[in-house]
């Protein structure tokens, strides 16, 4: 992590919240500002300001008073512009088709664990961008400014001028990190967000401290996991299932089968810590069960 992917994480939390609206690129949420915007297709974004609705006749106690607004490509564009890195306003597929402005890019399955742009394609075009903070994780303007998994997303590409080409090459592809006590990196920013989200707050240091293992830990008591303070592939399984539960559907994101994570080797087994193997284990064991029941409902349907 570097000063400038570590300003555009805090900054993305900290917009956590802020509203959609379609074609702001983060300029404060006002009646006039919104008003400029007003578009009889995107009718919430009369409804939901209780001036223009003529709910009141001030902004006084509007959950979105003093906060800025934000499409999904303006949520992006003015994350990047905040530490002097430019893109295209003009809309997602634009972003994705100005090549000058990407040191990197590439399909989701090999998304490495950094910083960056990621979209979701629909036939020839970008519907939807969002700025993946590390671990699989993303914060990205749809209904409003939310934190969610990869899910969904398709494509990812890294803006010149915030990685070097060292830095680019060396990353790592996005996997489920078994995070623990004295890791550090995007991945554990990524993690202390959902964290935060999930209203178990801690700042996104990118250092696995003892604030973040008490956060996991209570957690994991919360949801009856194995309370270890180590957020392994059950405990981040559970924790977005979570979140997902919480956030509004989103139709213009499609949904994509999760995958799968092959079975560990015997050698991979023996050497995994006695923790993180009892979480794969339950992992494995509520997987087998799923499927059992699919399979005993086909075979009741027959």
């Amino acid at each position: 992590m570097n000063g400038k992917t570590a300003e555009i994480i805090a900054l993305a939390n900290g917009e956590v919240g802020s509203p959609y609206v379609f074609g702001a690129v983060g300029e404060e949420c006002t009646p006039t500002a919104r008003g400029r915007r007003q578009r009889s297709d995107h009718p919430t974004i009369r409804s939901a300001c209780q001036v223009l609705s003529g709910k009141d006749t001030t902004c006084f106690g509007c959950k979105f008073e003093g906060r800025r607004m934000y499409d999904c490509r303006g949520f992006t564009y003015w994350l990047l512009k905040q530490v002097g890195i430019s893109i295209s306003s003009v809309g997602a597929t634009t972003q994705w088709r100005t090549a000058s402005s990407w040191a990197a890019k590439g399909e989701i399955n090999t998304l490495p664990d950094l910083v960056c742009c990621v979209f979701v394609q629909q036939g020839e075009k970008m519907i939807h961008t969002g700025m993946h903070i590390g671990g699989g994780v993303v914060i990205d303007c749809s209904t409003g400014v939310t934190i969610k998994s990869i899910k969904g997303f398709t494509h990812w590409a890294i803006p010149v001028g915030l990685y070097s080409a060292e830095e680019i090459a060396a990353a790592e592809v996005v996997k489920m990190t078994t995070y623990r006590k004295g890791m550090s990196g995007a991945g554990v920013s990524g993690l202390q967000a959902l964290l935060t989200q999930a209203g178990y707050p801690c700042e996104p240091t990118g250092s696995y401290d003892e604030i973040t293992i008490a956060q996991v830990k209570s957690f994991q008591r919360a949801h009856r996991l194995t309370v270890d303070g180590v957020a392994g592939p059950l405990t981040q399984a559970r924790l977005k299932e979570v979140l997902a539960a919480e956030l509004p559907e989103e139709p213009e994101e499609p949904e994509e089968p999760e995958a799968v994570s092959p079975t560990p080797t015997a050698a991979e087994a023996e050497a995994a810590p006695a923790e993180e193997w009892q979480e794969l284990l339950g992992l494995a064991r509520e997987l087998a069960d799923k499927a059992r029941a699919l399979y005993e409902r086909l075979e009741t349907g027959r």
